[in-house]
Order: C-alpha cells, then structure tokens, then sequence
C-alpha cells in the first residue's frame, strides 16, 4: 500500500487536466506502469483514463483485488480493449459521444502494436503524443516524494559505508556491489531501477575499477562497466581490484518507486597524477554548477558551462565519456525512473522550477586506466537548492 492521500492523486490529476484544457486535448490514457502507478497508486495491468474534465477511471485487467486495495481512483474491471472503448463511452460520453476525439497516450513508450489495437478498437479517437504532458507533470516532485529520495538517499550511504569497509585488494567489483545491493536490499530497496528509455536498462549501479570501468556500452552514461557478459554489457564484472587505480562507486537506491542516483571515486593507496587532477576538476564542474541550481536557471545552460570550463582546463575529451562514446549531458531529472526531465543538456530550456530533483554527474574518462568522477542529486528549492545525496565528497583515498 502507498502512503499517500488521495488528495496527493487529486492535485496530480488536476495539473494534468489543467494541461489537456489548455491544449484542446479530451483525455489522456495512460499504459505504462509508472505512470499508472504515479496517477492512481496501483501498478496493475490496464489503463488509467484522465478526462480534460471529470473524474480519472482505472480499468485493470489483473489484478482487480489488488487495484480496487491501492487505488486513489474507482477500478472498473477491464476484459478486452472492445470492452475499453464501449466503457469510455458509456461513462464519458461527453468526451467520447463525439465524431472525431482528440486523446492523448504515451507515444515514447507505446508499443506499435498495441498503439494499433487502441487505433482499431476506438477508429473515431485521433491519438496525438501525450509523452510530455504526464512527464512534466512528474517533473515537480510533492513533499511526499522528497521525503522518499531522501530515504533513498540515506540507505545508499550506509551502503558506500559497507562496501568501503569492506573493500580490499583482489576484491572482484562483482563482489563489492553485492556486498552494496545486499545492504540497501536488508533496508528497502525495490530490487530495481527503472528507466524510461527505449532499449535502456539498469542495475543497481556500477561499480568499476581501471580498465573495466571505462570499457565503453551501450547504456547512456558516461560509464559502462564490463559487465558479467555480453548479455547485460554494463556494470561490475570479474576484474579483479588493484592498488593505485580508480575505483568508480556508481550506486542508486529505490524506495517506494523512488530513486536516488550518486558517484563516488575511490583508490586503495594513490592514483596517478593527470587522474587525480581530473577528479578535483569534477568536483570544480559540481561546485560550479552548484552556483547555477536555482529557479529561473536554463538547464542548457548549465551543461554549456560545464563544457567551457573543462575545455578551458584541456580535458574536453575525457569528459563524459571518451571519443565517439561521449555522451551529450551534465546531469538528468530523477524520481519514480533515472532518466526523468529535466536533462541537463544541450536544446533543453527548461528553466529549473522548485520541486525538481536533478542528479549533476561530472565524470571523464580514461581508455584503459579508468573513470573518475562525482555524482550528487539535488532537490531544488525557492531559495536555491538541497543537497539529498548523503555521502562524504571527495577522492576517498583507502590504506
């Protein structure tokens, strides 16, 4: 059960239609389980309908008992999408009596074939790209979902504080994240860290030390991991631990469907003198950042400005990733799912509002020697910022 009220699901209902009236748009259908989850409290197979004016229905297919415990709005029973569409009508035929309806639905996480089974069931609806609406939306985090990063927030640190006692010479990385993922497991954790991307996925992090941890992948970070396989090409491998070589501690944590993202870098004994001065320049990048996480500022901007200084320190080319891997942001939106708006990158001009939360991760890369970098995530405030990331900064240099 979620420990919300449903006035907590009525205010999000409300800005969401506040959005569909401003846009001529009917409804909204949700389908995708996170944002089911955010718009009624329930995660059950089916489809939350939002009028541009009236109350939200859940229609679930499975499991009907347990949408009807968690749901902060009415549960109809769901058979086929035949029966969706002659429901609709029944229950919102103001919207739906028409010849011609204008919904929205989730087109950057629809699949075709179900996008065409909506076409075919409902042929007098003309769909149109909802994907902005309810991200949006979800981009303004309530007191209730800062209360749960935090919490996140402060599992993962207990867990960095268990892997670094645990850590030692020889230690394969696979043995240190478990060490990691059974700590914040034993104190909440979900298991998972959702994403919203097509084709993207992740584990609980990464922890990859040297070589390993600069290995290029698929996934859309500045770090990949080797991996345990070709078959999940990211994260924490076999790679044995050595002295004198950086250690990248990429961790998140799932509370309650929130997420809190962080980095930290780590080195048993020293590391090597250009990898040490990339490190105090990725927290110049946090610091200087830092100085721009405040209502009003332009999220392009701030990726722009990272961007000057570390060309202006002369390691453009290791920053965020290497050569034709490097990837094109400072930091991303978290919340219910680790890649979530705002983003830090260029073409985006949202201006930060009060209530986002945003991970800023200054990393650069080095082929064949490792990564080293700084992650923190930041809840942006009417005076400023609140850092929720919990763990000590700096190069945590081990006997």
């Amino acid at each position: 059960m979620h420990s919300y009220s449903r006035e907590t699901f009525v205010r999000r209902w409300e800005r969401l239609q506040q959005k569909l009236q401003s846009k001529g748009i009917g409804g909204f259908l949700a389908t995708q389980n996170v944002d089911i989850y955010y718009l009624t409290g329930s995660m059950q197979t089916g489809f939350v309908f939002v009028p541009a004016d009236g109350e939200p229905l859940y229609f679930v297919r499975r499991s009907v008992v347990r949408a009807k415990e968690e749901s902060a709005a009415e549960v109809i029973p769901l058979g086929s999408l035949r029966t969706l569409a002659s429901q609709l009508v029944d229950r919102y035929p103001g919207v739906f009596a028409a010849s011609s309806i204008l919904v929205a639905t989730e087109f950057d996480v629809l699949p075709v074939q179900q996008y065409l089974r909506l076409q075919s069931a409902m042929p007098n609806v003309s769909w149109v790209d909802g994907s902005l609406l309810i991200r949006e939306i979800r981009m303004i985090k309530s007191a209730e979902e800062i209360a749960w990063i935090r919490e996140a927030a402060r599992v993962i640190d207990v867990a960095l504080q268990e892997a670094l006692s645990s850590l030692r010479e020889g230690m394969e990385e696979v043995e240190l994240m478990a060490v990691i993922e059974q700590t914040i497991r034993r104190h909440g954790h979900l298991g998972l860290m959702r994403m919203r991307g097509y084709n993207q996925e992740l584990l609980t992090g990464m922890v990859g030390a040297g070589a390993a941890a600069a290995m290029p992948t698929y996934f859309d970070g500045p770090a990949g991991g080797q991996g345990l396989s070709a078959a999940a090409p990211q994260s924490s491998g076999r790679r044995a631990i050595r002295r004198n070589e950086p250690i990248l501690i990429d961790i998140g944590c799932c509370i309650e469907g929130y997420v809190i993202d962080q980095t930290r870098t780590a080195v048993l004994g020293d590391l090597e003198e250009e990898l040490a001065r990339a490190y105090e320049l990725s927290e110049e990048v946090l610091r200087l950042t830092e100085k721009s996480l405040r209502p009003g500022s332009v999220c392009e901007s701030l990726y722009l400005d990272a961007l000057r200084f570390v060309e202006a320190a002369g390691l453009s080319g290791h920053f965020m990733g290497f050569g034709a891997d490097q990837v094109k942001f400072l930091g991303h939106g978290i919340g219910l799912e680790i890649d979530e708006l705002p983003v830090l990158a260029k073409g985006f001009t949202y201006e930060l509002e009060p209530g986002m939360v945003v991970a800023v991760e200054p990393k650069f890369t080095f082929p064949g020697r490792g990564v080293v970098g700084i992650e923190n995530s930041y809840f942006i405030t009417e005076q400023g910022f609140e850092t929720l990331t919990r763990s000590r900064e700096g190069l945590i240099r081990l006997p």
